[in-house]
């Protein structure tokens, strides 16, 4: 099973923001779509990083009203573990897994193309499995 499964039913929907945007825009966005993480692009629309909301968390410190006017740069992950529709979700959850990472943009060459979260790997994997059993106790069954 690939990642290609996920976007499938998931779609390819990815919020973004720019990294001269502010902290305070990034958390509205966050709140108002209910979601984790947002990933950061350049004007290109290439993933420049990902702002999740274990990095807001981190980086708030003693002032957090001075943090909301900071640009999104200052706080965003540069380093972006990224996966494409061929990867497998074994190889995802293991990335994800070691790197102790709950985003994963989905890019093909330089655009970008989804985003899964850990959630959306375990909810398939756990799919996947009950499929199984149910086709073990049908073949036993007959």
């Amino acid at each position: 099973m690939h990642v290609e499964a996920i976007l499938q039913t998931k779609g390819g929907t990815v919020h973004t923001v720019r990294s001269t945007e502010l902290i305070a825009t990034a958390i509205a966005v966050l709140n108002q779509r209910r979601i984790g993480a947002v990933v950061v692009v350049d004007d290109a629309g290439h993933v420049a990083g990902i702002l999740s909301e274990r990095d807001i968390v981190r980086r708030m410190g003693s002032d957090p009203n001075s943090f909301l006017s900071t640009p999104i740069s200052q706080s965003m992950t540069r380093a972006v573990v990224t996966c494409t529709r061929q990867t497998s979700l074994d190889e995802v959850l293991e990335m994800m897994t070691e790197r102790r990472i709950r985003h994963m943009p989905v890019v093909e060459g330089e655009s970008l193309v989804g985003i899964i979260s850990i959630g959306d790997v375990v909810k398939r994997k756990i799919e996947l499995t009950e499929q199984e059993a149910a086709a073990l106790r049908d073949y036993i069954a007959s």
